[in-house]
């Protein structure tokens, strides 16, 4: 088997601008992490902080058919940094 990219292939991730708490979702795409999806703050390492995990009870993307109810795509550069981290730490543990 091969290992993933050190960037997140197998991802997409959605910007609401604000309006929830949850601001940034990314879900996981790639067979093992179908279904999943993370949804957090710009700190989800703070106390206060949001950084939820969930999967869907159907096991496919909360993002298909449609994906307008978690607000714009955007790439995983312009997730803030803590929000990176967090992805990445599941991504490896998906791979793990």
């Amino acid at each position: 088997m091969t290992k993933p990219a050190p960037f997140p292939r197998w991802i997409r991730c959605y910007d609401n601008g604000g309006e929830s708490a949850d601001r940034y979702t990314v879900v996981f795409t790639s067979r093992r992490g179908k279904g999943l999806y993370l949804g957090m703050n710009h700190e989800p390492f703070h106390p206060q902080g949001i950084g939820m995990h969930g999967e869907s009870n159907n096991g496919h993307p909360i993002d298909r058919p449609t994906s307008g109810h978690l607000g714009k795509r955007i790439a995983f550069g312009r997730l803030p940094a803590d929000c990176q981290k967090l992805v990445r730490s599941d991504y490896a543990a998906i791979w793990a």
